[in-house]
């Protein structure tokens, strides 16, 4: 078993959503990066007596046999793969009568944090597309001058990283102290505050490549201080795309932000199909030569090689977007799939959602 690429387990993906059981008799399990694979094994054996008070012959059987599969499977394991595992198990025989029992191990490429065990009719697909849609993440924060949270959103999942107090006393003066030495004392914590959320902020994000941006939250004053006093290292103050007023600096903040930043998220992604279908065009109108139109010519480029970024509109026929997927990752090309909502997507779909950018003349 090795470690399966996105497009490897999209393929996947694909397959198995076809299937569906004629009872509850297919077998999802979900065991997540650094967990005790043998501690899992010894639930699903738990599983397999409780499978045995089924009613259906058929059903139970099927269950058993398919949590069988699973448990073997995992006594060949001496560990958890780092990224986790995900199974799936069950008799996918479409005819009556008919066995055909199926096992799919998959180490996925990104760490898998859901833990699960379910049987049902369908398998439970939706973490790994979820892992799928993870293409970049952005930086989050959340503060006031009396606490912060940092936070990451990858794909869906927000993930609360660390959470921070400054010390700053209440507006309440001890032992009788002018309010001008009080505000000086505030003032100077606050500024140090201020220096230890932007160091944890350069140790978190500084050299994570996938960091396409930074969202900041917090009251009008605070969150506009940190970000244009220049405590941020340059090139994080640079990511940041959003500035959201909330009142929560904690992680119930962290996920008010995300919530009141969906335009801002989805602006960067209209923003970035938007320069890169106007690249398109550019080319496709003033360097022909360097820019293929419609399956065929695509397909063309993609066998000799000649593809630098292959387009494909998420309306395009499913099937043929595979093959082209494939193609392209065979010759190290980026794949670039966008939506029709824009203007600039609604116009590649009407062309036949299929493109390429090329790295040289074909």
């Amino acid at each position: 078993m090795t470690e399966m690429t996105k497009n490897e387990i999209e393929e996947v993906l694909l397959e198995l959503e076809k299937y569906k059981g004629r009872h509850t008799e297919l077998i999802t399990v979900y065991i997540p990066a650094g967990y005790d694979v043998n501690y899992v094994q010894r639930q699903l054996e738990a599983e397999k007596s409780t499978a045995k008070n089924i009613k259906s012959t058929t059903t139970r059987n099927n269950v058993g046999d398919a949590l069988d599969k699973i448990v073997r499977h995992l006594k060949t394991l001496k560990q958890t793969p780092k990224n986790g595992l995900a199974l799936f198990s069950g008799n996918i025989s479409q005819t009556e009568g008919q066995d055909d029992l199926r096992l799919w191990a998959i180490e996925t490429p990104l760490p898998l944090k859901s833990r699960l065990y379910r049987c049902d009719k369908e398998f439970v697909l939706e973490p790994l597309r979820e892992m799928l849609e993870v293409t970049e993440i952005y930086g989050l924060l959340v503060m006031d001058r009396k606490e912060a949270a940092i936070g990451m959103l990858e794909g869906k999942r927000i993930e609360t990283l660390q959470k921070m107090t400054s010390g700053i006393p209440s507006k309440v003066r001890a032992g009788g102290q002018s309010s001008q030495r009080f505000h000086r004392i505030t003032e100077g914590l606050t500024k140090e505050f201020y220096k230890r959320i932007a160091n944890e902020m350069k140790n978190i994000f500084f050299e994570n490549k996938k960091l396409k941006g930074i969202i900041v939250g917090g009251p009008i004053p605070t969150k506009d201080e940190f970000i244009d006093g220049q405590y941020m290292a340059t090139k994080l103050r640079d990511k940041v795309v959003g500035r959201v007023d909330i009142g929560g600096s904690d992680e119930s903040g962290l996920k008010e932000l995300v919530q009141k930043s969906q335009d801002i998220l989805a602006g960067q992604e209209i923003v970035h199909e938007k320069k890169l279908l106007e690249k398109f065009f550019d080319h496709l109108g003033r360097k022909p030569d360097l820019a293929a139109l419609k399956e065929e010519k695509t397909r063309r480029a993609l066998k000799y090689g000649a593809v630098d970024t292959l387009i494909l509109s998420k309306d395009a026929d499913k099937t043929i977007v595979k093959e082209l997927k494939q193609m392209a990752e065979s010759t190290s090309s980026s794949v670039e799939i966008v939506s029709s909502e824009t203007e600039e997507g609604e116009q590649f779909k009407n062309l036949g959602g299929i493109g390429a950018i090329l790295r040289f003349k074909v």
